[in-house]
């Protein structure tokens, strides 16, 4: 293996190390997709606006995220290649979220929307620097096929505590005894409180995860101003070809799939509980769109995550996410019949079998990115965790930016207005809230049902890597 992956069995504290980083991963941008409502609701941005904050950025990754990927696996330092990284990235985004939502209705849209837009532009900066190299981190530290599922698990179980608290955001906001004067307010101190433990959370894993000294590593591309502004074009040529990898495509393929038509119907979710189960009234459906997604979220934490990893270890690593998106399929078709009016704790039984479609994903699909890894070495002899990284998570932030625009179209498309609900309109999302992340769910388990790396070919791909490199030392 490369001089810079750490070895098995990995300790239990750089586990739950990396475990804080993937926290603050997740923190941040399931605060900001409460908070962006703040924008339509109470400063009066169009819906050409919202729009364009929504999908801009992605074109913006697109860009950043190889290029973090090629800088962060070529980096030589005293320090190895990612922690540097990490740690300011993770100062940076922490800093520009704060500054991005010191928003006032006084300063007139125009004004509010170019402040936000380009501070957004900054944190997603901060958030490239940070994660591309922070997930290549989880790739490398172990090299072992089921510990890499396990470190992988600790972190989703940890990360997705963003996801417990966040959907409280949504009743703290809009609660005139939190802030009188507003969600406007609201936002501006929210900001404050979610990027200081955030920022905390992100630097962990740089101060806390062992690395090795790249500085004298001659293998690496060199990292400079002259050399990738001569070579920005193979950068590029070269991050996307991570394509012709088999089994990479399929993974990033099938996450996108999954994620995005989860994504969409998302922002169903508040939708349906406020206008079908209560009648389109907002006060009555209190806290029950807040513990749709804090219980499903807690589900994932204590049953969804733990299981899939004992079922990971037991019958690998394919099978487990093929039987994973089975039982979420039985969730999705249990919400048709269980969002009834005036018994909106029936949907809560619905839950555990929905959150094993989303819950486990991220922790099996990125350890078979880090088994890929391992593979793309032994093909083309060079380590590209940064680089595949960026890719595979490029493709689930492009996801974001799709979801947003086709959550749109499809509220077009059923008649949704809020000022006037039909019968009509809600039957349709009902229906596109069941059968779309079905499709997308029947479609991935196709494409990854002659996915190939099995805990067999994962090992003879690690004995001929060690080979492969006495052979070069």
């Amino acid at each position: 293996m490369g001089n810079n992956t750490l070895k098995s069995s990995v300790g239990m504290g750089q586990k739950i190390a990396f475990g804080f980083g993937m926290l603050a991963n997740q923190m941040f941008p399931a605060a900001l997709g409460v908070f962006i409502i703040v924008l339509v609701q109470d400063l009066g941005f169009a819906a050409l606006l919202w729009g364009i904050i929504q999908f801009a950025p992605r074109i913006f990754d697109a860009i950043t995220d190889p290029l973090m990927g090629f800088i962060s696996d070529n980096t030589k330092s005293r320090w190895g290649r990612r922690r540097q990284y990490v740690f300011v990235g993770g100062i940076l985004m922490g800093l520009a979220y704060v500054a991005m939502w010191q928003l006032y209705e006084d300063d007139g849209i125009i004004y509010n929307f170019i402040y936000f837009f380009s501070w957004s532009l900054v944190f997603y900066l901060g958030l490239t620097i940070f994660s591309v190299p922070y997930v290549a981190m989880g790739y490398e530290i172990s090299d072992d096929f089921h510990e890499r599922t396990q470190i992988m698990a600790i972190a989703q179980f940890i990360g997705q505590w963003a996801w417990v608290i966040a959907p409280w955001f949504w009743v703290i906001l809009y609660d005139p005894t939190w802030f009188p004067d507003g969600a406007g307010q609201g936002v501006r101190d929210l900001s404050i409180w979610v990027a200081i433990p955030c920022t905390i959370f992100a630097i962990i894993p740089a101060i806390f995860i062992k690395s090795k000294s790249t500085l004298n590593r001659k293998d690496f591309l060199p990292v400079n101003s002259s050399y990738i502004s001569k070579s920005i074009k193979g950068i590029f040529i070269s991050a996307f070809e991570a394509f012709k990898i088999k089994q990479f495509k399929k993974i990033a393929f099938a996450t996108f799939l999954i994620f995005n038509s989860f994504q969409v119907i998302a922002a169903f979710t508040f939708l349906i509980i406020v206008h079908y189960l209560f009648n389109s009234d907002p006060a009555s459906a209190g806290n029950w769109p807040a513990l749709h997604g804090s219980v499903g979220a807690l589900i994932t934490s204590f049953l969804v995550i733990p299981l899939i990893t004992i079922i990971s270890k037991r019958i690998g690593k394919k099978k487990a996410f093929i039987l994973s998106q089975l039982i979420s399929i039985i969730g999705y078709i249990l919400f048709w019949f269980l969002f009834i009016p005036g018994k909106p704790y029936m949907f809560l039984f619905a839950l555990p079998f929905h959150s094993f479609g989303i819950g486990s994903l991220f922790t099996i699909m990125m350890s078979m990115t880090a088994d890929v890894c391992d593979l793309d070495e032994l093909e083309n002899g060079v380590r590209r965790e940064g680089v595949l990284g960026a890719v595979y998570w490029w493709m689930v932030k492009l996801g974001f930016g799709v979801a947003a625009l086709f959550s749109g179209f499809i509220l077009w498309l059923v008649g949704f207005n809020p000022d006037q609900v039909t019968e009509t309109a809600l039957t349709g999302m009902r229906l596109f809230y069941t059968f779309l992340p079905i499709t997308g769910v029947v479609l991935a388990i196709l494409i990854m049902k002659d996915y190939d790396i099995s805990e067999e070919k994962a090992n003879e791909i690690k004995k001929q890597l060690e080979l492969k490199n006495k052979n070069v030392l």
